[in-house]
């Protein structure tokens, strides 16, 4: 990268670029925007920056990122401590708080096996999980995982360590999304849709 911004700026413009969904050309542009409005952007956002870079950290029940070693979710009275949803990610769980749909507890795998990559159970939180099962109360694992093939291959990896807890195993919905046309989906999302359907 030439250094014609100076070393420290084009330094802030290779760290944001390494940001999912920005490239050296986005990330040039956002932070000629930071320098551009220091006092209203840059500053606030370097202060929180510090700030979550101190307190930031792994609830140790679920996974779920916060400023305690406990999340806000786990801590929650008026969450149905009965019901656990598994994803893979925290990103994961921020979509399914972001629908206000489930009002369980979570567990974050932290990813899904995959042999391509070299991601075995050993590297997910997947003991964790059947320990939080078997020490009782938990009736229903909810496996929010993607519908790929390595994602429903950790979802059935799930149900049978989970087999013989007593809770039972189910897994969202898949097919036609609201507002979705035909026309515009994939042949497996249709036969799914297909698969799951239900009386009108």
């Amino acid at each position: 990268m030439s250094d014609s911004a100076g070393k420290e700026i084009d330094q802030l413009i290779g760290l944001m670029a390494k940001l999912p969904g920005l490239g050296p050309r986005s990330a040039r542009r956002a932070v000629l925007q930071l320098v551009k409005k220091r006092t209203l952007l840059l500053e606030p956002l370097a202060r929180s920056m510090t700030e979550v870079a101190a307190t930031a950290q792994e609830c140790l029940t679920c996974g779920n990122v916060g400023t305690s070693d406990t999340c806000g979710i786990c801590s929650d009275p008026n969450r149905d401590p009965n019901v656990i949803c598994v994803v893979s990610d925290v990103a994961d769980l921020w979509a399914m708080e972001r629908s206000l749909a489930f009002k369980g507890r979570y567990h974050v795998l932290g990813g899904i096996l995959s042999a391509l990559d070299g991601v075995g159970p050993e590297d997910l939180h997947i003991p964790r999980l059947v320990h939080r099962v078997e020490e009782g109360g938990v009736t229903e694992v909810v496996l929010a995982l993607s519908a790929t093939i390595d994602g429903q291959t950790t979802a059935h990896y799930i149900a049978d360590q989970l087999d013989g807890t007593g809770a039972s195993v189910t897994s969202l919905a898949q097919g036609v999304p609201i507002g979705g046309e035909l026309d515009y989906l994939d042949d497996g999302t249709i036969t799914a849709a297909m698969r799951a359907r239900k009386a009108f």
